[in-house]
Order: C-alpha cells, then sequence, then structure tokens
C-alpha cells in the first residue's frame, strides 16, 4: 500500500494576473497519466518543477479551483523557477 501513496503526480498550474485571483488547477493525473503529462511537457518545452510536498496538497485540489491562500509562497516560488528557467531558455534560443 506504501507504494501507492508514492506514485507518481503531475499537477499544471495556470496563473493570469489580470484574469485569476490566484494560480488555478489546469490538470492533475497520478501514475500514467502524470507520466504523458510531463512526457507533454517536456514536448512543448514547459518547465518542469519537481516539489513532492507540495504536489501532495495539490493533488488534492479540483482542477478549475484556485490554490488556498496558504499555499501562495509555495507555489510563487514555482512560478518563479519556471520564470528564470523560461527566461534563460530565451536567451540560449537567440
Amino acid at each position: 500500500m506504501k507504494h501507492a501513496q508514492h506514485s507518481k503526480k503531475a499537477i499544471a498550474l495556470r496563473y493570469q494576473p489580470d484574469k485569476d485571483a490566484a494560480p488555478t488547477i489546469l490538470a492533475k493525473g497520478k501514475g500514467i497519466a502524470a507520466d504523458r503529462m510531463i512526457e507533454t511537457a517536456k514536448q512543448h518545452h514547459i518547465p518542469i518543477e519537481e516539489n513532492h510536498s507540495l504536489s501532495e496538497l495539490l493533488v488534492q485540489l479540483n482542477i478549475n479551483e484556485q490554490i488556498p491562500e496558504e499555499l501562495y509562497k509555495a507555489v510563487a516560488e514555482v512560478f518563479a523557477f519556471i520564470y528564470q528557467t523560461d527566461k534563460k531558455f530565451k536567451e540560449q534560443s537567440k
């Protein structure tokens, strides 16, 4: 039973400051679905951040649900990582 608790999880977040009051769960998956989400993200050059403790919390939320205020800081760190990674990728592509 322990194995099921540690299966791979993937969560896709969306945050559009002009449209969203807070980051929103766009998609989520476990096991094979998580593998497919990660592979699709890689194919589209979408940055991936691994944070197991945060994913455990986010996977409990519903799709299209905004993240709760107590997770703002942790999710902001993820978006900061994505911004930095995307900026580096664009600079290398020039």
